[in-house]
C-alpha cells in the first residue's frame, strides 16, 4: 500500500514540476537572452537556487508555508498540515528549484541560435509569435529535448525536498511518500533490505522505460 502510494505521489510531482518548470524556465530564458536593462541582477536572483543547499532552501519554503507566519499564506492554508495540500506545496517549491538548470541550458541553447535567422524573418515581417514557434522552438528543440529528460530523471528522484519539508517525514500522516523516500525508509529505519532493492530495481525500470519512449517520440520533431 505504501509503495502504490509512493508511485502515485511521485507519478504526478513529475506530471505537473516537468512541464510546468520548462514552460516557466523557457519564459524567462527567452526575456533573459532579450539582453534588456537589469537582466544581470535577474539572471542572480533565479540562479541563486542552484547554488544554495536543498536542505537549507527547504527550511526556509517550509517557514513560508507556516499556518501562522508564513509570508506567502497571507490567506491561512494549511500546506503543511492538509495531506491534501502536502502534494501541491511540493510540487511548488520543486518547479522553483528545477528553474535555474534548466533557465542555463535554455539560455544556452538560445544562444546558438544565429541571429541572421531573426533579422531575415524581421526583413520579411515575421511577428513575435511567429518568430517564436517557426524559428526560436524548431532550433531548440534538440536543447528542450535534453531539459525533459533530464528534468524527469531528476523529479522520479525526488527525495531532498520532502525531507527539508517535512521534517524528515513522507508528509502529513505519512501520506506523502515518494519512490525514493519509501526506499530510504525501508532501507535505513525498517532495515528491510530486499524491499528497498526491489523499490530501486523498480524505479529504474519505470525511468528507463520513461526515458526511453520520450527519445523515441522526440526522433520525430527534433531539429537537428
Amino acid at each position: 500500500k505504501e509503495f502504490l502510494l509512493s508511485l502515485k505521489n511521485t507519478f504526478l510531482y513529475v506530471a505537473f514540476v516537468v512541464p510546468l518548470s520548462t514552460v516557466i524556465a523557457l519564459t524567462v530564458a527567452i526575456l533573459l537572452n532579450q539582453k534588456l536593462k537589469g537582466s544581470s541582477f535577474f539572471q542572480f536572483v533565479y540562479f541563486l537556487p542552484m547554488v544554495t543547499a536543498t536542505i537549507a532552501v527547504g527550511i526556509v519554503w517550509k517557514w513560508m508555508y507556516h499556518y501562522d507566519y508564513g509570508i506567502i499564506n497571507y490567506e491561512p492554508v494549511k500546506w503543511m498540515e492538509n495531506p491534501r495540500m502536502a502534494l501541491a506545496a511540493l510540487i511548488i517549491y520543486g518547479i522553483w528549484t528545477k528553474l535555474p538548470f534548466t533557465i542555463i541550458l535554455f539560455l544556452s541553447g538560445l544562444q546558438t541560435i544565429g541571429e541572421q535567422y531573426y533579422t531575415a524573418a524581421k526583413v520579411d515581417g515575421a511577428k513575435p509569435a511567429k518568430i517564436l514557434f517557426r524559428i526560436t522552438l524548431p532550433l531548440l528543440s534538440p536543447t528542450i529535448a535534453l531539459v525533459l529528460i533530464i528534468n524527469i530523471i531528476n523529479t522520479s528522484k525526488v527525495f531532498n525536498e520532502v525531507f527539508a519539508l517535512f521534517n524528515g517525514k513522507p508528509g502529513p500522516g505519512y501520506s506523502l511518500y515518494t519512490v525514493v523516500f519509501y526506499i530510504y525508509e525501508n532501507f535505513y529505519h525498517k532495515m528491510n533490505v530486499s524491499i528497498a532493492c526491489a523499490a530501486a530495481l523498480v524505479l529504474f525500470l519505470i525511468v528507463f522505460i520513461m526515458t526511453m519512449l520520450q527519445m523515441t517520440i522526440q526522433k520525430k520533431w527534433v531539429s537537428r
